[in-house]
């Protein structure tokens, strides 16, 4: 039996702000914004080519805002994807070159911090 991990709750303080962050400009797909019932509203965001999406809304957790756990995405060109982060206006670091893989790291507009990863001994398609 597989077990996927789909979907991790990110806590904001502003849905619009974060969702126009994710969504303009660390380039995430806008999967999804409703709201089912009074006092939810549920935002999904996908990494494009990620199984795994992010979830931001009101009524969803009691999770003060910018505390979600380190989260990470992999890509398979780092110069690429911090060119485009810094050209959409996102405060990144600059490329931080490792012995097991290249990073640039970022927070969203309440401190949730995120570390993209370049992986150079995995084959990248």
């Amino acid at each position: 039996m597989d077990w996927k991990l789909e979907l991790v709750f990110v806590p904001v303080s502003d849905v619009d702000r974060a969702k126009d962050f994710y969504v303009n400009k660390v380039g995430f797909n806008a999967d999804f914004d409703e709201r089912p019932m009074d006092g939810i509203r549920f935002v999904q965001l996908t990494p494009p080519g990620s199984a795994c999406s992010i979830a931001i809304g009101e009524g969803l957790s009691d999770a003060p805002p910018g505390t979600a756990p380190s989260l990470q995405v992999v890509v398979a060109d780092i110069n690429k994807a911090h060119e485009q982060l810094k050209a959409n206006g996102v405060d990144v670091s600059d490329i931080d070159v490792q012995d097991w893989g290249h990073f640039v790291y970022f927070a969203d507009p309440d401190g949730n911090k995120w570390a993209v990863q370049y992986l150079p001994q995995r084959p990248n398609s």
